[in-house]
């Protein structure tokens, strides 16, 4: 085989897993990647399925409130026991990877996709007694919102939007969501939020989420073996 092949580089046989196969971000806790699931134009809650990678339909929504940012996750991101300390009166974390809503002044219209997104803030909230925070960030090469550095850089307006959705994205048809919004909090507590996620993963995951890298690199090298012998 050519030395000039990398296989130190970013190509992989198959796709990475979006939780567990890619990093959290160029600088976490406030560089971060986000991993998007849901747009502005989406009436139907997208998820990423846990086993295979790949995006689910969750369920329609209800109500006719359309999230008002791009909506997804931090790869490599858990919410456990140290999410939970965070957040006063929440009994236990969701065992999720961490929330992120994405702002963009340019319309992005699909999902499953990568931004690279800079922490300004976030809201923070109790879903049945769960720890279910939403970090907030904006496009980090973005012409207009890339000017903001903290939530108080964002209009009042827009913080309002938001509240409002994750208010009644999992309203039922007792018209109840089970949902309380107990704060909204700027970049330094962000900041914190993200760091226990990563460490709540690290905790939980351990070195198991490069699995597939190890597998990659036995199957390339049996590839190579192969091609030696002939």
């Amino acid at each position: 085989m050519s030395d000039s092949k990398d296989r130190s580089g970013q190509f992989h046989s198959w796709r990475p897993h979006p939780w567990h196969g890619l990093e959290p971000g160029l600088n976490p806790p406030l560089e971060v990647r986000a991993y998007i699931e849901i747009t502005p134009f989406d009436l139907v809650k997208y998820e990423v399925d846990k086993e295979s990678g790949y995006i689910i339909v969750d369920r329609p929504q209800r109500t006719s409130a359309a999230p008002p940012v791009l909506y997804g996750f931090i790869p490599q991101t858990y919410c456990d026991e140290r999410v939970r300390k965070l957040t006063p009166g929440a009994k236990r974390a969701d065992g999720d990877p961490l929330d992120i809503c994405v702002i963009s002044e340019r319309q992005i219209e699909r999902g499953d996709i990568l931004l690279n997104s800079r922490v300004i803030g976030g809201i923070q909230m109790i879903d049945g007694g769960e720890a279910d925070d939403k970090i907030i960030a904006v496009l980090r090469n973005d012409n207009i919102w890339s000017e903001a550095h903290d939530i108080g850089d964002l209009p009042t307006v827009m913080i309002q939007r938001l509240q409002h959705y994750f208010s009644t994205y999992k309203m039922g048809p007792n018209m109840t969501s089970g949902v309380e919004i107990t704060a909204t909090y700027g970049r330094d507590h962000a900041a914190k939020v993200v760091t226990a996620a990563i460490r709540d993963y690290q905790e939980v995951f351990g070195p198991s989420h490069r699995a597939w890298e190890k597998l990659e690199e036995r199957v390339l090298g049996d590839s190579e073996e192969e091609g030696g012998a002939g």
